[in-house]
């Protein structure tokens, strides 16, 4: 089968399963990883106090692992390959494997060919079953997938690694940037006493009468502004949250245990009539983004939970927002705390467009390859 200057060939002559497990208990429990339809490892959830390690399977660098049970995971395969330089412990249900001629075709490349959204559908679409649907090795084995030299595979390879190699570097400046944010926040409680943020917020009510504001907004419990999951019908209603300004929902049941905040920053937007809005009226003695990372911990969640009143549904009304204690430091070392946070998020940001680029991107490339 051909698809251009490209053969397409049966992947089952290229790769070989793997069954070598942990029997010497060599890795423990830190090298235990899931597998997710995302297509990487991920740290495992279960609770591993106690269970022996032998029968895991070992999953070592550049080889892959998938879960042959596709049923209820989004019409998509739990896939990965271990790009990194450690080897990792798997359940002993999963399926490893590795490419078994290099010269023909690079392990990289083949990972890319399974991030493609048409591999999960046709996976999906040859699994068998009844209660369970299964994507067996015979069926993996029975894919196939288009063959450009390895030359060519490498040209797609590069690009991925090149976003890879963004993502991860950006990753450690990030990581130890927050922590020190984090560090600093800490130690303020014990260096400046705590005040009210009452006298110095004011709450604002302001309507979208005219329907000048267009943009709609729901707010997330992760602290930032989104797409609301539903519109009102008389939008009118709607509160107004300028830019600079907080919003809030003042509802704080059923909510992940958390209080959805948000600090304004790109353009006017409206929200439900009934979530809170408010502004800093003297950002020389509270600059906007320091409080932000304040209301932002776990802790202020927490707090916001206990203060929250109601019986069906309880409320963190403006009130309480306003008894809300918080060091103050001068404002100039608020603003070097927001300085820091600023520099950490961009590279943070930067790694995760990398992220994203790299799943979408190079599939399109390795697309060209294959109609080329």
């Amino acid at each position: 089968m051909d698809a251009g200057n490209v053969k397409w060939v049966r992947l089952g002559d290229y790769i070989e399963q793997c069954d070598e497990r942990n029997h010497s208990n060599k890795y423990g429990i830190e090298a235990i990883k899931g597998i997710s339809t995302s297509k990487t490892f991920i740290d495992t959830k279960a609770n591993l106090d106690g269970v022996p390690l032998q029968s895991y399977k070992l999953v070592a660098p550049r080889y892959f692992a998938y879960v042959p049970d596709t049923s209820r995971r989004g019409d998509k395969v739990a896939l990965a390959f271990n790009d990194s330089s450690c080897t990792y412990l798997i359940s002993s249900i999963y399926c490893v494997f590795k490419v078994s001629v290099l010269d023909k075709l690079s392990p990289e490349y083949l990972y890319l060919f399974f991030l493609r959204p048409e591999f999960d559908r046709y996976a999906r679409y040859n699994s068998w079953g009844s209660a369970r649907e299964v994507f067996s090795w015979g069926n993996m084995c029975n894919t196939m997938i288009p063959l450009p030299t390895i030359t060519e595979q490498q040209k797609v390879v590069n690009a991925w690694k090149a976003f890879r190699e963004i993502k991860e570097q950006n990753e450690a400046k990030a990581a130890p940037l927050m922590q020190v944010c984090q560090s600093y926040i800490q130690e303020l409680k014990h260096k400046y006493p705590l005040q009210e943020i009452g006298p110095y917020i004011e709450e604002c009510d302001e309507r979208n009468v005219d329907l000048s504001v267009r943009l709609s907004q729901g707010i997330a419990n992760t602290k930032v502004f989104q797409a609301p999951k539903q519109v009102a019908l008389n939008s009118k209603s709607d509160k107004i949250v300028r830019t600079g300004q907080f919003g809030y929902n003042r509802a704080t049941t059923r909510n992940g245990e958390k209080i959805s905040i948000a600090y304004r920053t790109g353009a006017d937007c409206t929200v439900s009539s009934a979530y809170g809005v408010f502004k800093i009226t003297n950002e020389d003695i509270i600059e906007p983004y320091f409080l932000w990372m304040w209301v932002s911990r776990p802790e202020f969640d927490r707090y916001a939970r206990y203060m929250s009143k109601g019986s069906a549904h309880e409320f963190f009304e403006f009130d309480e927002m306003c008894r809300v204690k918080i060091p103050l430091p001068p404002i100039e070392i608020q603003r070097a705390i927001v300085n820091i946070y600023k520099c950490a998020n961009e590279a943070k940001q930067i790694a995760e467009e990398a992220d994203q680029l790299s799943r979408e991107v190079c599939p399109a490339l390795l697309q060209h390859v294959i109609h080329s």
